[in-house]
């Protein structure tokens, strides 16, 4: 799963931008600030799009995660940037389970099999 900014228009143009003016947001990126849209997409390991959604650019990039993984279960790649105790508690709820990069700061996390996952892969 990855996210990735749309912008709809240049930063110096956005007082007078009206085609998207309730829809499209300022928001930042890695890249640096943007107007417009970010674009999530959850894709599984052969590259078909599984889930998609787009958001303003000032929502957290965490918060749409529960609504796109409603229908999936198994394992959920992402980066840093989907690092949260409580997206991975919900996310543990529905059967699916997080793995992200750590923080320097974090201690290592020890992966655990879902029981109810291993008995679904077994047939």
């Amino acid at each position: 799963m990855d996210s990735t900014p749309i912008a709809v228009c240049d930063n110096l143009r956005i007082p007078r931008y009206k085609v998207f003016a309730g829809l499209a947001a300022r928001g930042k990126s890695s890249i640096g600030w943007f107007f417009g849209f970010k674009l999530h997409v959850v894709i599984n390991h052969r590259g078909e799009i599984l889930a998609i959604r787009l958001i303003p650019g000032n929502v957290d990039d965490r918060k749409p995660v529960v609504g796109l993984c409603q229908s999936l279960f198994g394992k959920l790649v992402g980066d840093k940037g989907y690092l949260a105790k409580w997206l991975s508690d919900m996310l543990a709820k529905q059967n699916v389970h997080l793995i992200t990069k750590l923080r320097k700061n974090m201690k290592p996390i020890e992966l655990i099999p879902i029981p109810s996952l291993t008995n679904a892969w077994l047939g």
